[in-house]
């Protein structure tokens, strides 16, 4: 019965912050907590969000396949600070997800503060939920202080 109200409190925050992301995925995991069988769930749980990842990465990439970003654009921001300093943060960003990928398989447990402070930062900031990993890898900066 827990997790029903664990997700259902997620869904309405989903709704009360108007963040489709949030509330259908609380949805989507109700209906398959709800089937007969845990394979789906389970399926999910295990790949859920490497395939999150690839289908974000997609979206990202989406205008270079569309044609919208022409090579002289990927050229370009070699030469620009701000370009240099986008790919800088953009090392940084994929280097703390790897270290939050591993202190999230190392501190399962940790997942529910990182989910909690995300729902927040989504219902109430404004946020977009894909935080946790890099949330962290921030956090696994600080994991020796946690022991």
């Amino acid at each position: 019965m827990e997790p029903y109200i664990i997700l259902i409190v997620i869904v309405l925050l989903g709704i009360f912050s108007k963040n489709l992301a949030v509330w259908a995925a609380g949805g989507v995991l109700i209906i398959l907590r709800l089937l007969p069988f845990d394979q789906p769930l389970t399926w999910v749980s295990q790949y859920g969000m490497k395939i999150g990842i690839a289908i974000l990465t997609m979206g990202v990439l989406a205008p270079i396949a569309l044609g919208k970003v022409p090579l002289s654009n990927l050229l370009n921001t070699v030469k620009s600070f701000q370009g240099i300093s986008a790919i800088i943060i953009g090392v940084g960003v994929a280097w703390l997800g790897g270290r939050g990928a591993g202190l999230l398989t190392q501190y399962p447990y940790i997942v529910t503060g990182l989910m909690i402070g995300t729902i927040i930062g989504v219902a109430f900031f404004r946020g977009v939920p894909v935080g946790p990993l890099i949330a962290a890898g921030i956090l696994s900066l600080f994991a020796g202080w946690l022991k």
